[in-house]
């Protein structure tokens, strides 16, 4: 016989070492919360200071809405009890008076037929019932997608404060128009303003993680992949211009 090998013993877990298996809303809510506050002791007046400020709002409500995505929609489900119960009554009703028995020769032929279409009738409401089944994650779909939208919009916000801001305004020959926008000219300061956009596209694609942790939903998972992949798209292209604010530094 060939030996068994005797499985080795689960290794032991530190204490707190499975909290990091999931987000936590909490931590999220935090670092936004700090990260509005050192955005606004740098760039007090700036848009991007407000715009940090939404976004800790919005941490704090995908947050609660999240949360309450977890929990099963009651009435939902208690309505397709009743449904699948009156289906089957209405079923073993019909079953317990159409008997053979009851049935004449002549209208074994009219019977046979009524059975052919009970069957059509189970199929049509085994259909019904798995429709009803998924009421409750169109439902939450619906609302997980209006979330997602408005974290969406904010992410083109961030883009469109972080677009202005073009290192080849650090250049000693750049020469503004008459309706250029107002500039950041130290360098230092503008690196830090756009490292500031990228660690909020970053909680961005954290707070749409937190839906598709409490959905489990593959059209979720889907759109939820999608923001973060816009998020970390608009970030490299940040980065590049951090690198070259870098290599002005560098040489200056």
């Amino acid at each position: 016989m060939v030996p068994v090998p005797t499985p080795l013993p689960a290794p032991e877990m530190p204490d707190g070492s499975r909290r990091y298996r999931h987000l936590d809303p909490r931590l999220i809510i935090e670092t936004a919360d700090k990260l509005q506050s050192r955005v606004a002791d740098r760039f007090p007046d700036s848009g991007l200071s407000r715009v940090s400020k939404e976004l800790a709002l919005l941490a704090q409500d995908a947050s609660m809405s999240a949360k309450a995505l977890e929990a099963p929609i009651w009435w939902i489900r208690i309505l397709i009890g009743v449904a699948i119960a009156a289906g089957a009554l209405i079923f073993l009703f019909v079953g317990t008076i159409l008997s053979f028995d009851r049935i004449s020769t002549d209208e074994a032929f009219d019977f046979v037929q009524g059975v052919e279409a009970s069957i059509n009738t189970i199929l049509l409401a085994g259909l019904g019932f798995i429709a009803l089944t998924r009421t409750e994650e169109r439902i939450k779909r619906r609302r997980v997608f209006a979330d997602l939208h408005s974290l969406r919009s904010l992410i083109h916000v961030i883009d469109m404060h972080q677009l202005t801001k073009d290192p080849a305004a650090l250049s000693d020959d750049f020469k503004p128009t008459e309706h250029s926008p107002s500039r950041i000219t130290n360098p230092r300061d503008l690196a830090r303003y756009l490292d500031y956009c990228t660690e909020m596209l970053s909680i961005t694609g954290k707070l749409a993680a937190l839906y598709a942790q409490s959905v489990n939903d593959d059209i979720v998972v889907a759109a939820v992949n999608d923001i973060e992949e816009l998020g970390s798209n608009l970030s490299r292209k940040i980065w590049q211009k951090i690198t070259m604010i870098e290599s002005l530094i560098r040489t200056a």
